[in-house]
């Protein structure tokens, strides 16, 4: 474990350790890394296999398509990392919905453990005995758990003190506040015949959080309608209990 307290430490297990090395030496993450917020490890869970060919995986019992990856090289592997801190996650279509509120609330874990799923799966002893939750990063099937791991990270570290440089960052994205983000503009002023709206100019901070807010409203509306309704309900719970909204 890393010496910094406040350092997260995160292992992936996965058969493919080597899928991770460019998206976490790049951007964002690299620079976590070097800053030592966050400590990530990778293990290769056919190290642990214990026969000589080093094979994980086996034909499915009652049969059926594909293979599954063995209990005992993943409980294994997962054995060999964990701490009395851990918080082990399971990438699988089968898990929990993520959003924004799980990436905030792993970003409080001091030590998480990533098991990526490979082939048709992994037998459902290893994960009885060692999985915490599972996860699903959306309601479709990637070839291994490799991306859906990278997904989640980089979606978690956003809301470590410090990654972003700016406190306020992570908290002004997209479903923060229950909305899709407004619309961003930046120099120059003009632009191939189209302007940035004029109260982006005005330096009235009032007025521009109002626009914001409305475009924020319109945006969701027409493009989310499922958050658009969820936010109008809890709206108007909001007005009800007295409690302030958009």
């Amino acid at each position: 474990m890393t010496d910094s307290p406040s350092c997260l430490r995160i292992d992936i297990l996965s058969l493919f350790p080597g899928y991770f090395k460019g998206p976490f030496d790049e951007s964002i993450i690299a620079r976590a890394r070097k800053a030592k917020l966050i400590d990530l490890h990778l293990t290769d869970i056919r190290k642990f296999a214990d026969n000589k060919h080093n094979r994980v995986d086996a034909r499915p019992y009652g049969g059926g398509p594909g293979m599954v990856l063995m209990p005992g090289p993943v409980v294994d592997a997962v054995k060999s990392v964990e701490t009395p801190e851990s918080r082990v996650i399971y990438l699988s279509p089968q898990g929990k919905p993520f959003n924004a509120e799980t990436a905030r609330r792993l970003a409080q874990e001091k030590h998480l453990i990533f098991l990526a799923g490979h082939y048709e799966g992994i037998d459902e002893r290893a994960l009885e005995m060692t999985v915490d939750e599972e996860i699903s990063i959306g309601d479709y099937v990637l070839t291994n758990g490799c991306l859906a791991a990278i997904v989640v990270i980089d979606a978690l570290i956003r809301f470590i003190p410090e990654v972003l440089g700016h406190g306020e960052a992570a908290n002004e994205d997209s479903f923060e506040k229950g909305l899709l983000d407004y619309p961003h503009y930046t120099r120059p002023e003009e632009f191939r015949g189209m302007k940035v709206p004029e109260v982006l100019l005005n330096g009235n901070h009032k007025n521009i959080s109002a626009w914001r807010d409305e475009q924020a409203l319109k945006k969701t509306k027409s493009a989310r309608p499922d958050l658009y309704e969820r936010f109008i309900k809890g709206k108007d719970t909001r007005k009800a209990n007295g409690q302030e909204s958009l």
